[in-house]
């Protein structure tokens, strides 16, 4: 319905972990990217796959409520597998969006998005800002 009326949709993913700046900034780039901006997020299972098993500190419930109360995201979608490559097929975006700290070659479903017609923007990530970072900080603290 959004491509008949014209709308670009936009596709993102992470883990969104503790939210925090970098995160907000990244979606802000994001959504500017097009009218419509979908966010994948990867499960509790996925984020264990990815980070280890201390991962997720905030649970997938949490996480998906949190960004879809963002007001720039339209829509919050879970995904179970390591990567969006099934989503990113399933949902065809105009514009996939990943961060500078992505090389044009990692960024998975590249490949699809531009065999489709679309296109990969990779925006720039606020230095030095992590929910990694973060859990370090508070260790370090509070030791």
């Amino acid at each position: 319905d959004f491509r008949q009326d014209g709308k670009r949709i936009v596709f993102t993913n992470g883990c969104f972990d503790i939210l925090h700046v970098g995160h907000i900034r990244y979606l802000q780039s994001a959504k500017a990217e097009g009218d419509i901006l979908v966010v994948g997020l990867n499960s509790d299972r996925s984020v264990r796959i990815i980070k280890g098993e201390k991962r997720p500190v905030i649970m997938e419930m949490q996480r998906a409520e949190v960004l879809a109360s963002v007001g720039f995201v339209d829509y919050v979608i879970l995904f179970d597998e390591p990567d969006p490559h099934k989503l990113i097929t399933a949902i065809a975006p105009d514009v996939l969006v990943k961060g500078a700290d992505w090389t044009e070659a990692q960024i998975v479903g590249a490949d699809v998005v531009r065999a489709g017609g679309g296109r990969v923007v990779r925006v720039p990530v606020v230095p030095e800002v992590s929910t990694s970072r973060i859990i370090e900080e508070i260790v370090r603290r509070y030791r």
